[in-house]
């Protein structure tokens, strides 16, 4: 790993890091929802699993917002026209 001064990893470098760990976790996000899905579908009528999306879906769309600078509100209208 390249560092500035030899002892702190440079900007850069924390970045890419970073970024491949977000890849990563959506990858592994991608397949604990195929699971979930599953489990939810053997159980048609809990409204725990559609409340468990509710709240994945605000922590992505809260996610969205902060990377993007888009407004929630705008992000809402996207989703909505989908």
């Amino acid at each position: 790993m390249t560092t500035q001064d030899n002892t702190k990893p440079i900007a850069i470098e924390a970045y890419r890091k970073n970024r491949e760990d977000v890849a990563r976790l959506l990858d592994i996000l991608d397949m604990e929802l195929t699971r979930f899905g599953e489990r939810a579908e053997a159980a048609p009528s809990d409204w725990g699993f559609a409340g468990s999306m509710t709240q994945v879906r605000s922590m992505l769309v809260d996610a969205v917002e902060y990377l993007s600078g888009i407004d929630r509100a705008q992000i809402e209208e996207t989703l909505a026209e989908g």
